[in-house]
């Protein structure tokens, strides 16, 4: 059986928020929660990276370990997943889960702030598949019509991917050994020479220039 896994490949995330914006669209998520966020380090200096960053549906996932009601649970697939029939909003997952994923659904006092809302790698939720209750509390169940999760199709760069997380992660190791490091991630060694050839032209011309 598959272990559906995300992978951001930082190379190729061009922080458009695509992402963002297919998730939000496809669940209609509530006003002030964003199931998905793109994060940005080391923002307007050299080497500046961007990682798209949602509910990586860890294999050891902290947010069951500490959920005092157990509403959390795994699918076949290796999809977390929660049952907001059973959440109480005490939010201990929110607190222990270390990308940030499990989040509120309005602003108030602890207690009135409804049940904790998460990514669901467009799997749905507890109720049937395909149902209105299932989309009005979870979104849709794309992965039920046999589809990806819509934020790594919306990709434009194909930086999120999102499946089997052997596949996936055979995907980006291809990726890294075919493209290389450094500069020569964006070509620059095509577009401009490799630096070995740059090395050799400046010593012929040492070579020219020391015989005239």
């Amino acid at each position: 059986m598959a272990r559906m896994k995300f992978i951001c490949d930082a190379e190729r995330c061009i922080e458009c928020n695509g992402c963002v914006t297919a998730c939000k669209n496809e669940h209609e998520v509530p006003w002030g929660v964003n199931r998905r966020r793109v994060v940005t380090l080391n923002d307007g200096v050299p080497g500046e990276k961007s990682v798209s960053v949602a509910c990586m549906h860890c294999s050891d996932a902290p947010c069951m370990a500490v959920c005092p009601v157990n509403c959390f649970y795994k699918t076949d697939e290796g999809v977390v997943l929660h049952d907001k029939d059973v959440c109480i909003g005490c939010g201990y997952c929110s607190y222990a889960c270390p990308f940030g994923a499990p989040q509120f659904p309005s602003q108030g006092t602890f207690g009135v702030r409804g049940k904790m809302d998460k990514c669901t790698f467009c799997a749905g939720g507890p109720e049937e598949n395909g149902s209105q209750a299932e989309f009005e509390k979870y979104g849709r169940n794309r992965l039920a019509e046999g589809k990806l999760p819509a934020c790594a199709e919306m990709c434009s760069t194909k930086a999120l991917l999102a499946g089997d997380g052997d596949v996936v992660a055979d995907i980006l190791r291809n990726r890294v050994v075919q493209r290389g490091k450094g500069a020569e991630v964006w070509g620059w060694g095509t577009a401009y020479g490799k630096q070995e050839r740059k090395q050799e032209q400046h010593q012929e011309r040492a070579r020219e220039g020391t015989k005239s």
